[in-house]
């Protein structure tokens, strides 16, 4: 099983950024380091959830945002490690459309719960496989550091 390593403000500004956009999904980037345990992250990168027919419960980063999440991370040294997104009253669980949209072979994909405006869980989930058609999400541990 993979571990995700997050540096503990990062797991604090991911649960408060869910909270700041309840009753809509928030989102964003995590930017790290590869460790054979799995990935090493150490910052977070908010995005707009551009997403105006169903934020509630979907959310997209638009293509200029993620360009410049990339250059950020380069300038910083570090990669994409994943990105995180809320769900605003369901569990911290991926859905159908995560899954379906879920292109990033080997990043994390974080999901926190936020129930009535306060974060609960959060989980992380690796999006394995060698190919598009193969993936598959597999169940992450969290360990937060210090």
């Amino acid at each position: 099983m993979s571990i995700l390593q997050l540096a503990q403000s990062v797991y604090l500004s991911i649960r408060a950024h869910g909270e700041e956009t309840y009753p809509h999904e928030c989102c964003g980037a995590l930017l790290g380091t590869a460790t054979p345990e799995g990935w090493q992250v150490s910052a977070s990168f908010r995005a707009g959830n551009i997403r105006t027919d169903s934020a509630h419960n979907r959310y997209q980063i638009a293509p200029l945002e993620l360009v410049k999440i990339e250059r950020e991370a380069r300038r910083q040294g570090l990669d994409i490690a994943g990105f995180y997104h809320s769900h605003p009253d369901h569990p911290a669980q991926w859905s159908q459309t995560d899954f379906a949209e879920a292109h990033w072979l080997g990043c994390s994909y974080v999901i926190t719960s936020v129930a009535q405006g306060c974060a609960t869980v959060t989980n992380s989930f690796l999006l394995a496989g060698a190919r598009e058609e193969d993936k598959h999400f597999e169940l992450e541990t969290i360990h937060i550091a210090e």
